[in-house]
């Protein structure tokens, strides 16, 4: 008999916990009118670079990586950068051991970061091996707008001429 009253409220348990699974799938949203936004025509700047064909000097590569990543429109008007994507197109030598030729490889290093400027380790390891044909990506870049609404800003690409 205690067998059939544990099976009765387990049923009982089971059947109310269906019912108010039902009953909260059956709501339906409140209807808000949903606003359309249209984001700002915005330019990304590390320094004085912009654009996706920036192009500067090794020099003024290493004085300005330590820039933070700015967002700005043509009111001068600065957005947050919530986060981005960063990539560092570096240069290296290799050497076959069979032939003892050595050849100049390119090698990609990059990260996800949420905080302007770079991290103090990117930095010093940029600055310290910047040189020609060598480039710095910043792309995926999400910035927020006074009422906190995100949107993407466009790619900074910089060659190292």
């Amino acid at each position: 008999m205690k067998k059939y009253y544990s099976r009765l409220i387990l049923a009982t348990i089971m059947m109310t916990a269906f019912t108010l699974i039902n009953a909260q799938t059956k709501l339906t949203p409140i209807n808000q009118p949903i606003t359309k936004f249209k984001p700002p025509v915005v330019h990304t700047y590390l320094g004085t670079l912009t654009g996706k064909t920036a192009v500067t000097s090794p020099e003024e590569g290493k004085n300005l990586i330590v820039a933070p990543l700015s967002v700005t429109d043509a009111k001068k008007t600065n957005y947050t950068v919530a986060s981005y994507q960063f990539v560092y197109k570096r240069l290296g030598s290799r050497e076959d051991e069979e032939t003892g030729k050595i050849t100049t490889e390119s090698e990609l290093v990059a990260s996800q970061f949420n905080a302007v400027p770079l991290p103090a380790i990117w930095q010093s390891n940029i600055t310290e091996t910047l040189k020609k044909g060598e480039s710095l990506l910043f792309f995926d870049i999400i910035v927020f707008d006074k009422q906190g609404r995100r949107f993407f800003a466009p790619d900074l690409n910089i060659s190292i001429q």
